[in-house]
């Protein structure tokens, strides 16, 4: 190749690029141009879905496009996650990134149908809340350390309800039962709602519910809260101490973003992480996660990626220690 010829090649690379440059603008820019699939891995009322529904609702007004929540249940949530994962990376469908989902699961489960990691690209923060330690109004403890000599007196006496196992609920009880030597029987059920069932009907004591789910019935005095599992206390239920107050270390998070599968173009990426940051700074927004003790929980695409991997290495030794496994 000549020295014209090598020119004239450049000449045309560059043009082209040029040419592409106003288009992608443009494409990101059209976006989005028809609705958008929002995947729930969960059933429907449960925390995660009102959450998901209240913010969704507002990028859709931001958008100019309907967010539509598709509920998309079952094998723990791996189903909806996998369907995620697995969806045309072309921003139109988009779904949770959850703690459970994604930091747990990878120590619960033989073999994943997805990877956590590699196989997302993950958009922005949603809300993060604490778990709620309650218990059946007929438990005669009334505090933490209450409960704890309650247990220690009554070793695999008392049952522990969850949502399921390797959720949460369940983990935050099994690093509760490690962190003060007790012993409760875990009952798994296939969702909160039975969980919670059994619980007000005395079937099961004590839960380790999420905050969102549970504080509603507290405040109607249907339960009784003991705790809650962040390290301070929760700005909704002021009155409820951490249970760290009394068992030092202590301290479980519970969180939820959102992203889709791995391949999103980066400029689709950024417009869904603009419209989930902005739809955090709405004040109707705030006041409904704060209703329901949750708060805002902005994070950019790298930060939201950068904690799963953390929290994938913090949670995997409460897993091996509690002995959960899912096939």
């Amino acid at each position: 190749m000549n020295d014209n010829d090598f020119s004239r090649r450049r000449l045309l690379v560059g043009t082209a690029a040029l040419v592409a440059a106003p288009s992608i603008v443009r494409a990101q820019d059209a976006f989005p141009s028809r609705p958008i699939k929002f995947i729930v891995p969960y059933t429907p009322a449960g925390a995660t879905d009102n959450i998901s529904r209240i913010i969704g609702a507002r990028m859709s007004e931001l958008a100019g496009q309907q967010v539509i929540i598709e509920n998309r249940a079952g094998g723990g949530g791996t189903i909806g996650t996998e369907a995620i994962a697995k969806a045309t990376p072309d921003g139109y469908t988009i779904g949770l990134i959850t703690v459970s989902m994604f930091c747990m699961a990878p120590s619960l489960y033989a073999t994943l149908p997805y990877d956590p990691v590699k196989g997302f690209s993950p958009m922005a923060g949603m809300a993060v809340w604490p778990n709620m330690l309650v218990v059946n109004n007929d438990v005669p403890a009334k505090t933490v350390p209450e409960l704890i000599a309650l247990l220690k007196s009554k070793p695999g006496k008392l049952n522990m309800a969850s949502s399921g196992s390797g959720t949460t609920i369940h983990l935050a009880g099994e690093m509760f039962k490690q962190m003060t030597g007790t012993d409760m029987v875990h009952v798994p059920y296939k969702g909160s709602a039975g969980a919670i069932q059994d619980l007000l009907s005395g079937a099961t004591q004590v839960m380790f519910d999420n905050m969102p789910s549970c504080w509603p019935l507290v405040q109607a005095g249907k339960l009784r809260a003991l705790g809650v599992t962040s390290k301070t206390r929760n700005k909704a239920a002021p009155d409820v101490p951490p249970i760290a107050d009394f068992v030092p270390g202590y301290n479980v998070e519970v969180w939820m973003g959102f992203g889709g599968p791995a391949g999103v173009p980066q400029p689709i990426v950024d417009r869904l992480a603009a419209l989930g940051t902005q739809a955090l700074q709405d004040p109707g927004v705030q006041q409904k996660l704060a209703a329901l003790g949750a708060d805002p929980w902005p994070m950019t695409p790298k930060e939201l990626g950068a904690r799963v991997v953390s929290e994938i290495a913090v949670w995997s030794p409460v897993v091996k220690a509690s002995g959960a496994k899912v096939d």
